[in-house]
């Protein structure tokens, strides 16, 4: 019951849902079905599992029309929210070992990595997407979104990238390509779903989207700037064109696709 095992699950179902069959989707139904009837809340203990498994959650309630997936939804980002998330920043820590003050950046500052940031952003655009107009929580999960929209917002550097540690771009200089390709899905997500205005966040995203298309991606197709597998902003690590991750070309593809569409409506 663990998040890096349960990400598959969205796009077992985004399969599902282009030509259903039942076997593609058993095994998720199965494992979660399962998880939901267990007891515990914790299982979403670090901002990576909020994007692995939050969606999966609003996907099975769409497939099933059980609301407890709903219900359980609520209660796992509650635990989370409890443990991470920090109410004056309108920021997620990684996870409780980096909550400040018992953790801060070398200067001193709180830090907020931006890839795991960026996990919680985007998955909360997932979730906003599937989840009923009328559900009890979803004003809740707006003000979430938004409020991380404006924090972003406001600690994008000059170049349109954001660094490694949000708050204190002196930690780790320099651009990190797959936080701020989240970043930027999520905004573009947003600006085309009519939560987020235009005026004051497509500047950012289209900044950003520059820095992607023309910093980042390579000449040989190589998406490069991005932070090895990890879980913080680390002193002296190097990251640079040559630096490249599977999860980052991912992130790169999602913005791409989001900026796409909101370009497609704007003829």
């Amino acid at each position: 019951l663990f998040g890096d095992w349960q990400i598959c699950f969205q796009t077992y179902i985004d399969l599902y849902n282009i030509q259903p069959d039942e076997h593609k989707i058993a095994r998720a139904k199965e494992v979660m079905g399962y998880q939901i009837n267990t007891d515990k809340n914790d299982y979403w203990w670090w901002a990576d599992g909020l994007y692995m498994v939050m969606p999966v959650m609003t996907k099975l309630y769409k497939l099933t029309g059980d609301k407890k997936y709903l219900e359980k939804l609520h209660e796992y980002l509650s635990y989370s929210n409890s443990i991470m998330y920090d109410k004056q920043a309108k920021l997620y820590y990684r996870d409780a070992k980096y909550v400040y003050p018992k953790h801060k950046s070398s200067n001193g500052r709180k830090d907020f990595w931006a890839r795991g940031d960026g996990w919680v952003f985007a998955g909360l655009a997932k979730v906003l997407k599937d989840l009923p107009r009328n559900d009890p929580h979803r004003k809740e999960y707006v003000n979430i979104y938004k409020g991380l929209a404006t924090a972003i917002l406001n600690s994008q550097q000059k170049d349109g990238y954001w660094t490694r540690s949000m708050l204190d771009p002196q930690h780790a200089p320099g651009p990190e390509t797959s936080g701020t390709a989240f970043f930027t899905y999520g905004l573009l997500w947003g600006i085309n779903n009519g939560i987020l205005k235009e005026k004051q966040f497509l500047p950012s995203a289209k900044l950003a989207w520059n820095y992607l298309s023309q910093t980042a991606l390579q000449k040989d197709g190589r998406v490069g700037f991005v932070q090895p597998i990890g879980e913080k902003a680390i002193q002296g690590q190097i990251v640079d064109a040559n630096s490249t991750s599977n999860f980052g070309v991912g992130a790169f593809l999602l913005a791409g696709c989001e900026y796409y569409r909101f370009l497609t409506k704007h003829k």
